[in-house]
Protein backbone atom coordinates (compact mmCIF):
# COMPACT_ATOMS: atom_id res chain seq x y z
CA UNK A 1 0.00 0.00 0.00
CA UNK A 2 2.86 2.21 -0.04
CA UNK A 3 1.98 3.08 -3.44
CA UNK A 4 -1.59 4.14 -2.91
CA UNK A 5 -2.83 7.61 -4.24
CA UNK A 6 -6.30 7.18 -3.12
CA UNK A 7 -9.55 5.71 -3.39
CA UNK A 8 -11.92 5.83 -6.34
CA UNK A 9 -15.78 5.04 -5.53
CA UNK A 10 -17.84 4.26 -8.04
CA UNK A 11 -21.03 3.87 -7.73
CA UNK A 12 -22.92 1.70 -10.07
CA UNK A 13 -26.35 3.46 -10.81
CA UNK A 14 -28.28 0.77 -13.56
CA UNK A 15 -28.10 -1.39 -16.29
CA UNK A 16 -30.41 -0.13 -19.36
CA UNK A 17 -31.40 -2.42 -21.97
CA UNK A 18 -29.67 -5.22 -20.54
CA UNK A 19 -29.72 -8.78 -22.69
CA UNK A 20 -31.83 -11.91 -21.48
CA UNK A 21 -29.66 -14.96 -20.30
CA UNK A 22 -33.14 -16.66 -18.77
CA UNK A 23 -35.97 -17.91 -20.02
CA UNK A 24 -37.37 -14.46 -20.31
CA UNK A 25 -35.43 -12.15 -18.27
CA UNK A 26 -31.88 -11.86 -16.42
CA UNK A 27 -30.94 -11.93 -12.94
CA UNK A 28 -28.05 -9.33 -13.58
CA UNK A 29 -24.94 -8.07 -10.88
CA UNK A 30 -22.21 -5.89 -12.18
CA UNK A 31 -18.57 -6.20 -11.06
CA UNK A 32 -15.94 -3.10 -11.06
CA UNK A 33 -12.31 -4.42 -11.37
CA UNK A 34 -8.90 -3.11 -11.19
CA UNK A 35 -5.58 -4.71 -11.05
CA UNK A 36 -6.07 -8.20 -8.37
CA UNK A 37 -9.12 -5.82 -6.85
CA UNK A 38 -12.53 -7.21 -7.47
CA UNK A 39 -16.13 -6.38 -6.52
CA UNK A 40 -19.81 -6.69 -7.24
CA UNK A 41 -22.97 -5.55 -6.48
CA UNK A 42 -26.22 -7.13 -5.70
CA UNK A 43 -27.94 -9.44 -8.25
CA UNK A 44 -31.48 -7.91 -9.08
CA UNK A 45 -33.60 -10.36 -10.27
CA UNK A 46 -35.68 -10.72 -13.31
CA UNK A 47 -34.65 -7.29 -14.18
CA UNK A 48 -33.12 -6.20 -17.93
CA UNK A 49 -33.13 -2.44 -16.67
CA UNK A 50 -31.50 -3.07 -12.80
CA UNK A 51 -31.20 0.08 -9.86
CA UNK A 52 -28.60 -1.23 -8.17
CA UNK A 53 -27.33 2.52 -6.89
CA UNK A 54 -24.39 0.72 -5.27
CA UNK A 55 -21.16 2.28 -4.32
CA UNK A 56 -18.01 -0.11 -4.55
CA UNK A 57 -14.75 1.75 -3.87
CA UNK A 58 -11.57 0.70 -5.30
CA UNK A 59 -7.93 1.64 -3.76
CA UNK A 60 -5.69 3.27 -6.57
CA UNK A 61 -1.93 2.44 -7.42
CA UNK A 62 -1.33 2.42 -10.79
CA UNK A 63 -4.09 5.15 -12.59
CA UNK A 64 -2.88 3.47 -16.07
CA UNK A 65 -4.92 0.41 -15.64
CA UNK A 66 -8.20 0.67 -16.84
CA UNK A 67 -11.22 -0.51 -14.70
CA UNK A 68 -13.01 -3.31 -16.36
CA UNK A 69 -16.93 -3.54 -15.70
CA UNK A 70 -18.45 -6.54 -16.36
CA UNK A 71 -22.38 -7.65 -16.27
CA UNK A 72 -23.42 -11.07 -15.28
CA UNK A 73 -26.50 -13.28 -15.03
CA UNK A 74 -26.85 -14.91 -11.86
CA UNK A 75 -27.95 -18.88 -12.15
CA UNK A 76 -28.12 -21.10 -9.13
CA UNK A 77 -27.34 -24.36 -10.57
CA UNK A 78 -24.96 -23.50 -13.47
CA UNK A 79 -22.21 -20.95 -14.16
CA UNK A 80 -23.43 -17.17 -13.89
CA UNK A 81 -23.78 -16.26 -17.89
CA UNK A 82 -21.95 -12.72 -19.86
CA UNK A 83 -24.16 -10.12 -20.25
CA UNK A 84 -21.30 -7.79 -21.53
CA UNK A 85 -18.03 -5.99 -20.47
CA UNK A 86 -16.79 -2.23 -20.81
CA UNK A 87 -13.76 -0.58 -19.79
CA UNK A 88 -13.18 3.32 -18.58
CA UNK A 89 -9.72 5.56 -18.15
CA UNK A 90 -9.45 7.23 -15.16
CA UNK A 91 -6.92 9.25 -16.90
CA UNK A 92 -9.66 12.53 -17.41
CA UNK A 93 -10.59 11.87 -13.53
CA UNK A 94 -7.12 11.99 -12.61
CA UNK A 95 -6.23 14.81 -14.82
CA UNK A 96 -9.10 17.02 -12.68
CA UNK A 97 -8.31 16.28 -9.68
CA UNK A 98 -4.23 17.45 -10.04
CA UNK A 99 -6.10 21.07 -11.09
CA UNK A 100 -6.08 21.56 -6.94
CA UNK A 101 -9.23 23.67 -7.45
CA UNK A 102 -10.04 26.13 -4.67
CA UNK A 103 -13.69 25.02 -3.51
CA UNK A 104 -14.45 28.48 -2.84
CA UNK A 105 -14.01 29.79 -6.23
CA UNK A 106 -15.45 27.31 -8.57
CA UNK A 107 -19.04 27.32 -9.50
CA UNK A 108 -20.89 24.30 -9.05
CA UNK A 109 -21.73 22.27 -12.21
CA UNK A 110 -18.95 23.40 -14.16
CA UNK A 111 -17.43 21.21 -16.66
CA UNK A 112 -13.38 20.44 -16.15
CA UNK A 113 -13.11 17.86 -18.40
CA UNK A 114 -14.90 15.90 -21.66
CA UNK A 115 -14.73 12.65 -22.65
CA UNK A 116 -16.07 12.11 -26.23
CA UNK A 117 -17.68 8.67 -27.11
CA UNK A 118 -14.81 7.16 -29.85
CA UNK A 119 -13.64 3.61 -31.06
CA UNK A 120 -11.29 3.23 -28.23
CA UNK A 121 -13.28 4.00 -25.18
CA UNK A 122 -16.35 2.75 -24.37
CA UNK A 123 -19.00 5.43 -24.27
CA UNK A 124 -22.36 5.76 -25.33
CA UNK A 125 -22.12 9.18 -24.71
CA UNK A 126 -20.25 12.01 -24.10
CA UNK A 127 -18.53 12.20 -19.95
CA UNK A 128 -18.05 15.33 -18.09
CA UNK A 129 -15.78 15.60 -15.54
CA UNK A 130 -17.98 17.92 -12.85
CA UNK A 131 -17.40 20.14 -10.00
CA UNK A 132 -20.12 19.39 -8.08
CA UNK A 133 -21.02 20.33 -4.41
CA UNK A 134 -17.26 20.72 -3.75
CA UNK A 135 -15.95 17.71 -5.05
CA UNK A 136 -14.93 15.98 -8.55
CA UNK A 137 -17.44 14.41 -9.95
CA UNK A 138 -17.67 11.72 -13.24
CA UNK A 139 -21.10 10.54 -14.59
CA UNK A 140 -20.36 7.90 -17.39
CA UNK A 141 -22.80 6.01 -20.03
CA UNK A 142 -20.93 2.92 -20.74
CA UNK A 143 -21.97 0.52 -24.07
CA UNK A 144 -21.34 -3.32 -23.15
CA UNK A 145 -18.87 -5.13 -25.52
CA UNK A 146 -19.77 -8.93 -26.61
CA UNK A 147 -22.99 -8.83 -26.64
CA UNK A 148 -26.18 -7.70 -28.56
CA UNK A 149 -27.25 -4.82 -26.40
CA UNK A 150 -26.93 -2.87 -22.86
CA UNK A 151 -25.55 -0.63 -20.72
CA UNK A 152 -24.14 0.36 -17.48
CA UNK A 153 -24.57 3.84 -15.98
CA UNK A 154 -21.74 4.99 -13.69
CA UNK A 155 -20.47 8.25 -11.22
CA UNK A 156 -17.25 8.21 -10.25
CA UNK A 157 -15.90 9.90 -6.83
CA UNK A 158 -12.57 9.90 -5.50
CA UNK A 159 -11.12 10.11 -1.73
CA UNK A 160 -8.28 11.34 -0.51
CA UNK A 161 -6.55 8.95 2.54
CA UNK A 162 -4.16 10.54 4.78
CA UNK A 163 -0.74 9.60 4.46
CA UNK A 164 -1.00 8.35 0.94
CA UNK A 165 0.70 10.01 -2.15
CA UNK A 166 -0.81 13.03 -3.63
CA UNK A 167 -2.18 13.04 -6.59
Amino acid sequence: MDNLLGLLRVKVKRGINLVIRDFRSSDPYCVIKIGEQRLKTNIVYGDLNPVWDQELTLSIEDPDLPVDVLVFDHDTFTRDDEMGDAEFDIHPFMEALKMHLDPDTVPNGTILKRVEPSRSNCLSEESCVTWKDGQIVQNMLLRLRNVESGEVELELHWIDIAGAQHV
